[in-house]
């Protein structure tokens, strides 16, 4: 293994491995859950982390998921974690990020839903920043997941153009992505979006403005707000400061409600 990977809880590294998926050979972290999954298989989560972070970051989310009966696929973005290319982590990188991220997506998905032997038809996407970026674009395409987490991170990428993820990007280039533009292809499915308002690296209007637009165009109820005034967290973006905990068993609870009967483990 590699040196994060070891520095996973012990609980978790039973449970977990590596496997590189897919034609380009993705490093993925896969989590077998606890409990004795349905003949169809348990219900997974494939979780994307942001820029200049890596898969393994973050245990505790996927520990939850696991001792819950969810089981876990988590790729490394483009150029991050084992796949580390410093020129791919600058932050005028975010958008040829997102675009090898969604032609990698599908296949990653599929390796990791066969080789943990889940339930397809039982699938959770979430990503927080770039990573949340992926996943709107991604289903703002034809998809079969059944619900979605996002973490500080922006369905309508206009609003970036003050920030240098999209700064010195072209209108049309950016235009031609932007999920906010391709909102004729959303598939209604539950949504939970968590921010901060005082986030210095992506503009909460533009996710408000983006879960406006897709509130509209099927049942309110589907689009659930977690929003902090502040959170005491690194430039108000990452790891949610003090309310960490909160946002983590807020998004265990969602996963459990559309992916499982609602219940703490499966039998």
């Amino acid at each position: 293994m590699h040196e994060p990977f070891d520095t996973l809880p012990q609980a978790l590294r039973r449970r977990a491995r590596i496997e590189l998926l897919g034609p380009t050979s993705v490093p993925t972290l896969l989590v077998e859950p606890e409990g004795n999954p349905p003949r169809s298989g348990p219900p997974c989560v494939l979780w994307l982390h942001g820029r200049t972070a890596w898969k393994e970051l973050d245990p505790g989310r996927f520990l939850r998921l696991m001792r819950a009966g969810i089981a876990v696929i988590a790729p490394d973005l483009p150029g991050h974690g084992q796949r580390f290319d410093a020129t791919l982590q600058d932050s005028q990188r975010v958008l040829e990020i997102i675009r090898i991220m969604l032609e990698e997506l599908d296949v990653v998905a599929g390796a990791g839903l066969s080789s943990l032997g889940a339930d397809p038809l039982r699938t959770g996407l979430g990503g927080m920043s770039a990573g949340g970026m992926v996943a709107i674009a991604r289903l703002t395409r034809p998809h079969t997941w059944r619900c979605v987490a996002l973490e500080a991170t922006s369905g309508s990428w206009a609003h970036q153009r003050a920030r240098p993820m999209f700064a010195r990007r072209d209108s049309a280039s950016l235009a031609a992505i932007d999920p906010i533009n391709h909102l004729s292809m959303w598939h209604p499915i539950p949504v939970l979006a968590v921010h901060s308002k005082a986030d210095e690296w992506v503009d909460w209007r533009g996710q408000a403005a983006f879960l406006d637009a897709i509130a509209q165009r099927g049942d309110p109820a589907l689009v659930e707000r977690l929003v902090f005034d502040r959170t005491g967290a690194e430039h108000e973006h990452v790891g949610f400061g003090r309310f960490s905990a909160q946002v983590k068993e807020r998004e265990l609870a969602f996963y459990l409600e559309h992916l499982t009967d609602g219940s703490p483990r499966l039998s």
